[in-house]
């Protein structure tokens, strides 16, 4: 049977009362009404940053396969330019999914046995004969698309996602604190992992350290998969062999490269520093110190409302180019950070986006040698009239374990 639940608004597990009490989640959802009503008849997000961001409503920790409910293409909130959300539910997630204290929510929940075309017809009912135009998040199911589509076949689609990043990039105070909280978490982390660490230690050792220091410290567990890049002569770096690197025991030379970050109020931090085992020879001293230089060059480049993207990265890569490993530094030299890892703009060549006071970055030049010595470094940068701010600054020397 379908029913209509009101949930009253109480302390969420994984939410302070603190971050109910910063962010204004009923102006955030005006201001997204107005664009969808300029570009569309209705929006739906899943449940994802996108409406974490903006409904509060909050994520789970990400599963590796993919876990099923009955109608699980409905899910999320529906939303109309004017009038109040409805978040459809699954019975499992409304039961088991800690979806229980979201505040005036309108929820509709669904029955295993319910037909969700009934839900969505009873949505879309409003528009009488109109073809439907909705605004749809990037992170919705195809499922989703082919459903709407049987159901209204002149239907089209624009990107909400794309609507919701012109709220969502350029941070207000409330946000880059609860980052640089996620900050703090991450830092301390890495402060007590590098006290345990030791010569003959298994990647899968410190990769295991990380995750359970970062639970510790408050954080949610890791805003993405914790990644070591270890290389030296006797070391050969590989990327993305995680069941061929973690087995690997770390004795020097070798430069281990720490890549990692706190999940924290549906925040992500990223973040990175170099560690030598072993004495660092010249190299490893000369290539550490050419990261961290580029890193400043590019931080202090983030002048808003004069740099653009590309600029910054420009301002970092001459650097190492300068001093002769510009084919080592492979990647992009960051990108724009918040409720997801990865957010538009990004630092990098072609990116012409001016950079806007509030908006947050990772600032994170590398040297990558295969069988070689590497470096890299990263923090969260905040951009400002002045230039650069990182979250983050501590342990700006090479961290060096024998």
């Amino acid at each position: 049977m379908l029913f209509i639940v009101t949930i009253i608004a109480q302390i969420l597990g994984i939410f302070l009362i603190e971050e109910k009490d910063m962010i204004n989640y009923i102006e955030r959802l005006e201001k997204f009404q107005a664009l969808v009503e300029a570009s569309a008849h209705v929006a739906f997000l899943p449940i994802s940053a996108d409406l974490h961001y903006l409904m509060g409503i909050p994520r789970d920790i990400p599963n590796y396969g993919r876990v099923m409910h009955p109608a699980a293409w409905i899910e999320g909130a529906w939303i109309i330019p004017q009038g109040e959300p409805i978040l459809l539910l699954s019975r499992m997630t409304a039961e088991f999914g800690g979806l229980n204290n979201l505040g005036d929510v309108q929820v509709k929940v669904l029955g295993d046995w319910d037909d969700p075309t009934l839900l969505i017809q009873e949505i879309f009912k409003p528009l009488g004969d109109v073809v439907p135009k909705v605004a749809i998040s990037d992170e919705a199911r195809g499922e989703t698309i082919t459903a709407l589509h049987k159901l209204y076949p002149q239907i089209t689609f624009v990107s909400a996602t794309k609507l919701l990043h012109q709220l969502r990039v350029v941070k207000s105070p409330e946000e880059i604190a609860l980052m640089r909280r996620a900050g703090e978490i991450t830092e301390a982390a890495f402060r007590d992992v590098v006290c345990q660490l030791k010569i003959g230690m298994t990647e899968l050792d410190i990769i295991s350290e990380v995750d359970y220091q970062l639970r510790r410290h408050g954080s949610l567990g890791p805003s993405f998969t914790t990644t070591l890049y270890c290389s030296g002569p006797n070391h050969p770096l590989l990327f993305g062999e995680r069941l061929k690197t973690w087995p690997r025991k770390l004795n020097p030379p070798v430069s281990v490269l720490f890549d990692f970050g706190a999940a924290y109020e549906g925040f992500c931090y990223d973040f990175g520093r170099t560690v030598s085992f072993g004495e660092p020879s010249a190299e490893q001293i000369q290539i550490h110190k050419l990261v961290m230089a580029a890193q400043s060059a590019g931080i202090t480049a983030m002048k808003a409302g004069q740099a653009t993207a590309e600029a910054v990265d420009a301002a970092a890569r001459q650097v190492i180019e300068a001093g002769g490993y510009g084919s080592a530094f492979r990647h992009r030299l960051g990108h724009g950070i918040g409720m997801d890892v990865h957010e538009p703009p990004f630092l990098t060549r072609s990116d012409q986006t001016i950079l806007q006071e509030g908006m947050l970055f990772t600032v994170e030049p590398s040297i990558t040698q295969f069988n070689g010595f590497s470096a890299r470094v990263e923090d969260v940068v905040l951009t400002t009239f002045a230039g650069g701010k990182p979250l983050t600054s501590g342990f700006q020397e090479l961290v060096v374990v024998e």
